[in-house]
């Protein structure tokens, strides 16, 4: 298994970031297998959605309904309502795996990956990109 750490900049704002050129780039001439996304955090996921069309913000629209940033949640620390990022991992996984054919991706025609973090605390997310070979 062959594998790589990406270095990804969501900023300081709930972002949705597409790194699916990135993940096309790592797979590139390797042939037939599965990639496996995985961003290690408590407090982000990995999706494959469209984006460009607005669902990057119907999805973060979406979380914010679901998860809002107030007084509710246990989870203390960080800024406020810090713990509802706590939360997201349950909705959004921390990875996904998307097969490989002939080297490139095999995502459907708007399908994108992208990570997902709604935490203002961190700026920078680490992202696993692990290729196994079939």
């Amino acid at each position: 298994m062959d594998s790589i750490e990406l270095t990804v900049r969501t900023g300081d704002e709930p972002a949705v970031v597409d790194i699916t050129g990135e993940v096309a780039v790592f797979c590139r001439e390797r042939g037939d297998g599965l990639v496996s996304v995985f961003v290690p955090h408590a407090t982000a996921g990995v999706a494959v959605i469209e984006v460009g069309a607005g669902s990057d913000g119907d999805l973060l629209a979406a979380l914010a309904g679901l998860l809002p940033r107030d007084g509710r949640w246990a989870h203390r620390h960080g800024s406020p309502g810090h713990g509802a990022d706590h939360v997201l991992p349950a909705l959004v996984p921390p990875s996904i795996t998307v097969p490989v054919l002939r080297g490139r991706l095999a995502l459907g025609t708007w399908q994108s990956i992208v990570v997902v973090d709604t935490n203002r605390d961190n700026p920078t997310r680490a992202v696993r990109l692990s290729f196994l070979a079939g």
